[in-house]
């Protein structure tokens, strides 16, 4: 579906479940800027199945034992590795979206692998679907989403697990080492399940962090213009690393010098470029995989702080994170028109840091598209900034927080 006959239908509202798991050892005149394919953008998920009202769960689970996999052989080397596996998880309605998250370290030449699959209220099991192969660094490991897998009525499309919808699920996570070398250690498994309905009801009102702005780093992508072709190029693909790269610099949590020591010297902002870099993922050849995002942050955090994927309802939940110091990246597209005061005409999948409010409730944004970091922090209106995300994305957003800033209570049950 092109996003012209997307943006005819009504927008969602999204219904989310979220599950935590802790587990042990994207200049005007620019027509389109995407951080994804075309294919893969999202306003084809208007298209999912209408609910009667939001529906919401969140379950956490303590973590099963981990058990032995058997040795596989990749990249030329041989693996062992142990797995673990969630119980089914039943969110409470029939959902068509599912998006995991994780948190790991992957020493050395090791890996893990997020596997998913689900179950139908009658009982019958679809295959198990890897949804990533991941490692933190590319020496070895080529880190790389699943591949569509559509053979039992479920694709993995990039990052997010599509179903015609199924009542439960369980997430499996497997690590990957060489005999005799360190195991990936995972901190967290995160599982967001959804079922959009067709319609989005009125422009939320403004909420609790009206007159809020958080003091958050501006970079712009749009500098990085030919940077790293093997990693995306810069400019128009890099709207994704750009964002989350905002987000760890708020945090203090950008990589040092010796993470970019193979950028030359000269370059802005070499931090995007390591951030570009360690989110690439090469089978969809591009960095906008959102948990690949996420799990570079988390890894940027350590254990003082966790980052995933999850859908809010709405800005007032975007109020809710920005209160409490937290500035969600969120998933949006646009036509030429739709979104007043934008550094690009239109755009079939952007990211943007929402960094605070106005006292009317407008949104202040981190855009990354803008040409210059002088340009990147923007006043957007709520009703349109509102349309254009829960059109595109369902309201997806990065959750990225350390210990200093907790997350709110969440009365959606959404993080």
């Amino acid at each position: 579906m092109t996003y012209r006959e997307a943006v005819r239908r009504s927008f969602p509202v999204p219904v989310v479940s979220l599950v935590l798991a802790l587990v042990a050892s994207l200049a005007a005149g620019i027509a389109v800027v995407a951080d994804r394919s075309p294919a893969e953008s999202r306003p084809e998920a208007v298209a999912a199945a209408a609910v009667s009202a939001r529906q919401v769960h969140l379950q956490r689970f303590a973590p099963g034992a981990w058990k032995g996999a058997a040795t596989e052989r990749r990249y030329g080397r041989s693996y062992v590795g142990s797995r673990w596996s969630s119980p089914w998880i039943a969110p409470g309605f029939d959902y068509t979206e599912l998006i995991a998250s994780w948190s790991a370290r992957t020493p050395g030449s090791s890996w893990i692998a997020v596997e998913v699959r689900g179950r139908a209220a009658n009982g019958a099991r679809t295959s198990w679907d890897t949804v990533a192969r991941w490692a933190a660094t590319d020496k070895v490991v080529k880190r790389r989403s699943g591949g569509s897998q559509a053979d039992d009525g479920t694709r993995v499309a990039t990052d997010t697990w599509r179903t015609a919808g199924l009542a439960s699920y369980r997430i499996r996570v497997t690590v990957r080492h060489e005999a005799g070398r360190r195991s990936p250690r995972v901190d967290l498994a995160t599982a967001m399940t959804s079922r959009l309905p067709a319609a989005a009801g009125a422009v939320s009102a403004p909420g609790v962090a009206r007159g809020v702005e958080l003091a958050v780093p501006r970079y712009s992508q749009m500098i990085h213009t030919g940077h790293y072709p093997q990693w995306g190029g810069g400019g128009e693909a890099w709207c994704s690393p750009t964002s989350t790269s905002m987000v760890l610099g708020y945090y203090g949590r950008l990589p040092g010098p010796g993470s970019y020591g193979w950028v030359p010297a000269g370059h802005p902002d070499p931090w995007v470029d390591a951030t570009a870099r360690s989110t690439y993922d090469h089978a969809y050849e591009g960095t906008g995989n959102w948990p690949f995002n996420t799990a570079y942050a988390a890894r940027r955090l350590g254990r003082t702080g966790e980052a995933f994927v999850t859908r809010l309802r709405d800005l007032t939940d975007a109020e809710l994170l920005v209160k409490a110091g937290i500035p969600p990246v969120v998933s949006i597209a646009f036509g030429r028109g739709d979104l007043t005061g934008a550094p690009i005409s239109a755009s079939n999948g952007h990211l943007l840091v929402i960094v605070g409010f106005t006292a009317t409730g407008d949104v202040i944004v981190n855009d990354p598209a803008a040409a210059s970091a002088e340009g990147v922090r923007r006043v957007y209106a709520r009703a349109q900034l509102e349309r254009i995300w829960l059109q595109a994305s369902g309201g997806t957003a990065y959750v990225v927080h350390d210990a200093a800033h907790p997350l709110p209570a969440a009365p959606g049950g959404n993080w």
